[in-house]
């Protein structure tokens, strides 16, 4: 039975544009040529990014928080993570992710640069100018404090002045403060942790390569690192070179799994590493409904290919995405039926 897509279609519409902003006359245009189909339309808006007026407010939210912390706190460093960054995120009304770095010590990786430099089998597989920058590293004086006291400090303080500032605020999550400005009708979530250095933060000179540790209250501990950054540049530089398409890939599944009728539990690190994935060459010239069987054929071979699923990794490289994960895999599975459904109404309505 063919999806209803016009009721679909305003599901997106109040999602992506809940105050109705006129459209881009460019994007209005567009949309205007290919009107005479439901499902196309639908498709179309589902790939769609949201108009920058919200956006902007997203990060002006986030901006506002960065001051206020940044009045008061000391030896930090602020930097934002989430889809908001890669103009991936299908909502008008998005909350976005402020980090709050503690830059009184930083974590590297040392005992994993001890064992490349000691191994012969593992020191053979760097340049030697990236030895040097490993044992550099090794030979730097190590932090003295207390790591996770200096965390839980600057969780505290940030609590403080933010309770000052907000009326509407949460502070019970264990990994994150939230807080709701009011006048820009957003959502903020400041995250404290810390930098964290692998081996291939150190060979490429930090920047974006390096990681985070989320300090989490409930447990007074640190979580396994994280590389948003690196995550983050790689999406808009992939996406610069196929004219904006992975984004729109990216984004055609988020709303896919949102106008489900199931429960699907698939995240948005785990789109952007199918869609990242998928070659360049597959699908760098196609028009927008070109990219749905694109998708559906990646969907299907990962969800019957075991080698596919087992060796599908994250965007930052550093995590296996299916490997061992059965459940998973399931959820992939619906996510793949409602594309599946799309695609099919796709090819039996439309003549293109």
């Amino acid at each position: 039975m063919a999806k209803n897509y016009r009721q679909l279609t305003e599901s997106i519409r109040g999602r992506l544009n809940p105050e109705n902003f006129a459209l881009k006359k460019a994007f209005s245009d567009e949309l205007s040529t290919i009107s005479y189909s439901d499902v196309l339309t639908y498709i179309r808006l589902a790939m769609k990014g949201v108009e920058p007026e919200y956006t902007q407010k997203s990060r002006d939210a986030g901006e506002r928080v960065k001051e206020h912390l940044g009045k008061e706190l000391k030896d930090v460093s602020f930097k934002y993570q989430g889809s908001v960054m890669t103009d991936t995120h299908i909502k008008g009304y998005s909350d976005i992710d402020l980090l709050t770095i503690c830059e009184k010590f930083y974590q590297p990786d040392t005992r994993n640069f001890k064992e490349i430099i000691e191994t012969p089998e593992r020191r053979a597989k760097y340049y030697q100018t990236s030895i040097d920058k490993l044992q550099r590293e090794i030979n730097l004086t190590s932090y003295t404090g207390n790591a996770l006291n200096d965390l839980r400090e600057l969780r505290l303080d940030s609590e403080r002045i933010l309770s000052g500032v907000y009326q509407t605020r949460d502070l019970t999550k264990p990994k994150a403060i939230k807080i709701k400005n009011l006048s820009l009708n957003r959502e903020v979530d400041i995250v404290i942790a810390n930098w964290y250095d692998d081996v291939s933060s150190v060979i490429n000179d930090k920047g974006d390569y390096r990681g985070i540790q989320v300090y989490n209250k409930e447990t007074h501990s640190r979580e396994s690192a994280d590389f948003p950054f690196l995550s983050i540049k790689r999406i808009n530089e992939r996406s610069s070179e196929t004219n904006g398409r992975l984004k729109r890939m990216i984004r055609f599944l988020k709303n896919s799994k949102a106008n489900s009728n199931h429960e699907i539990d698939i995240s948005s690190f785990d789109i952007n590493a199918i869609c990242y994935d998928i070659k360049v060459s597959e699908y760098q010239n196609l028009s927008f409904y070109e990219l749905v069987p694109v998708l559906y054929n990646q969907m299907k071979s990962i969800c019957t290919n075991q080698t596919h699923a087992d060796d599908l990794v994250s965007v930052d490289g550093k995590e296996y995405i299916y490997r061992n994960r059965p459940a998973k895999l399931n959820n992939l599975k619906l996510l793949l039926a409602e594309v599946e459904a799309i695609f099919i109404d796709f090819k039996t309505t439309v003549r293109v």
